[in-house]
Formats: C-alpha cells, structure tokens, sequence
C-alpha cells in the first residue's frame, strides 16, 4: 500500500467499488441486440475473487465488463460477463516471470497513445476492450498547502417527489436507462440476483464506466493466466481540469457501452471515437484519509470543506451518497477486506463513533454479515 498515489503525474491512481458481486450484477443489466433485458454474470470463481473497497489502488482486483466472446467463441459477441482483473495491464508478450518485474506503469494508457504503444496497441487491434466499473475515482489537486484528495463520480438524483426521502431510489428513470437501467424477467436472463430478484428496477449507485483494454498473461514457466487491465485516460473537461489535466475516458450511457464492448460490429478505429472528454461528473472533497491505501472505510468518501473542521452543506449529489448507503440490503453488502489488527479495529471504533448517521447505519448493518475470505 502506498501513502500517496504512486501515478498522481497520470491519473486514475485509485478508485471505490463498494457493491457486493450480486449487486454489481444487477447494477450492470442490459438489453442484447434481441431487446432481451440481461443481467451479466460472473465468469466462474471471478465474483470471489473481487473485494469491495472504498480505495482500491494498482494492484487490486476490480469488476471489468467485457464480451463474453473472450472466454468462450461460441458466446454471442453481445453477451456481456464480468470478470474480476487486477489493475495494471501486463502485457501477454512480457517474458520475465513475475509481473512486478515490470519497469514502468500501465494502470493507466492515454487514448492518444495507444496506437503508438505495443502494450496497447496489441489488446487493442485484438478487441481486447473492457469497461472498468467503479463508483468514482479519487484525484488530487494540487494547492498552496500540499494536495487535495476529491471523489469524481457520476451526478446521483431522486425520482420526483421521493427527494426527501433517506430509503428511496438514488437514482431517477433516466439514469436508469442509461448505464445501469432495469432487469426484466426474462428466460434469456444470464442471470438474476442470488435471491431470485429480477423484477426490481435497480435503485443504487450509478456506476462508473470507464473504458479499458485488458490483455492475458501467462508465466513463461506455465501457470495459472493473469488477466489485467489499464484505464484508458483523456484531456479532462472543463469542469474537472481545475482539478487535475486527465481523466478516465467515460462511456456515458448503455448505448456507449454496447459500442465499446461490441468489437465484432464495432471496429477499433472507430471503437477509438468513443473516446472523448465528457463534462458530465461531479465531485467533492474528501478527507486526507485517502492517500494511505490502507484506509478502507466509508469516511474515504465522505465529504469534507478543506478550509473547516466542519462538514460542509451536502450537495444533492453526496446526499445520494449517503442515502445509498443507508438504504442498502445490509444483508447483500460485503464488507472490505482488512487486517484485523488492533490498530484498524480502534480506527473502525473511531468511525463508527464520528461518521454520520448514515454511514453507522452501514456499518452496523455490514457487521452483521461480514465477508469471510
């Protein structure tokens, strides 16, 4: 773990995914080129291999959509999987034996670039495209005083008339229609919820899709394949600059998705257009605790005014925050994975003693259930 972002000269360096696999899942439906609404599932063993966090750096394991054509040629191009992918692209070519081998990074790759590059340019020609999910990505911006960490996410709305409401959607129609929309019942369903739940419209977190290339590695000596994966970054738009020059390439909506995975239909020079600066995120400042990777807690994106001890006025946004938390099945949340050294149980105390109501409500209900690894 690093106590500052190892690539803050490029960007993203770190990111929070908090839903369970399940949830991912539902999170991620979509409608196939039939028009059948289809839940994604996991490729076998990949959900276990997966952790939520609130602060996942280089390294670790993420949920990455992708074709499901990758595993399997007989799969139709349409159908997606989720894989579970460390970050960091090491490319199929690398002949060392061990990945940390490597001398320079590839968690990142500029969309300018990628052409340019082997290491990108392979996956790339190959269809080697995936969309890395996430709830937002940290970046830091640089002040007088030092750096200040910001969470960058996908805006968070109410349905009409529910704006009051902790327990009610964190997302209204029109986002569910777009990169996370509803599941119906279906046969053709790939697969619904652990419980059977594939009626319910999705009311959590947006997530984050950011465009990626992956590619698959295998020790020379033989072995288990590594599959890994490299966020694919653009100038930042206006709205974000101010904050740092880069930012994920963001596939704004099911339709973008589709595109970007679809590499039968969808050519890469073409794939390549997707690729723009959107100014279509919102953000906020958040605590210092995020720059130890080893902080693992909801108090990473809670957030804070960097000129007071105080907690700032709540934008509709972080409120969604909040209330997504809250109103989440504890029972379908995992908690992250940490060390139960004494150190971080006394830290967890201390969270649970000054987070919000909300944030305590979610981890109360998190350690009723807590993940075994």
């Amino acid at each position: 773990a690093c106590s500052f972002p190892l690539f803050s000269r490029e960007m993203c360096g770190r990111t929070a995914c908090t839903l369970a696999p399940d949830e991912v899942s539902r999170a991620c439906s979509y409608r196939n080129r039939r028009g059948r609404r289809r839940q994604p599932r996991w490729r076998d063993g990949d959900a276990d291999n997966y952790r939520p966090s609130y602060n996942k750096s280089p390294q670790s394991m993420s949920p990455v959509l992708l074709s499901h054509r990758h595993f399997d040629e007989n799969a139709p191009v349409d159908e997606w999987v989720l894989a579970s992918m460390r970050w960091g692209l090491v490319p199929s070519w690398f002949k060392e034996d061990d990945p940390s081998k490597m001398h320079y990074s590839t968690s990142n790759c500029r969309s300018e670039n990628i052409l340019q590059k082997k290491s990108y340019k392979d996956p790339m020609i190959k269809g080697q495209r995936c969309v890395i999910l996430a709830d937002g990505f940290y970046e830091w911006k640089r002040e007088e005083k030092g750096k200040q960490p910001f969470f960058i996410y996908f805006p968070q709305t109410q349905k009409t008339g529910d704006r009051d409401d902790p327990t009610t959607s964190a997302r209204n129609k029109k986002n569910s229609e777009t990169a996370c929309p509803a599941v119906e019942a279906s046969p053709d369903s790939t697969e619904v919820g652990q419980e059977g739940d594939a009626s319910g419209e999705w009311t959590g977190w947006r997530l984050l899709t950011m465009a990626g290339l992956f590619d698959c590695w295998t020790p020379p000596g033989g072995g288990e394949p590594l599959y890994t994966y490299s966020v694919i970054t653009v100038n930042a738009s206006p709205n974000l600059e101010s904050i740092h020059h880069r930012m994920p390439a963001i596939l704004d909506g099911e339709e973008e998705v589709r595109r970007w995975l679809d590499f039968g239909e969808v050519k890469s020079l073409d794939a390549l257009k997707l690729l723009q600066s959107k100014n279509i995120l919102t953000c906020h400042p958040v605590s210092s605790l995020v720059n130890n990777s080893r902080n693992n807690s909801p108090e990473c994106l809670q957030p804070v005014d960097p000129n007071s001890k105080k907690n700032p006025k709540p934008t509709a946004s972080s409120k969604m925050m909040k209330n997504w938390l809250m109103s989440s099945s504890p029972s379908k949340r995992k908690e992250p994975s940490t060390c139960n050294s004494k150190e971080e149980q006394e830290s967890k105390a201390k969270a649970h003693r000054k987070s919000p109501k909300a944030l305590q409500q979610w981890l109360q209900g998190a350690n009723k259930k807590p993940r075994t690894n």
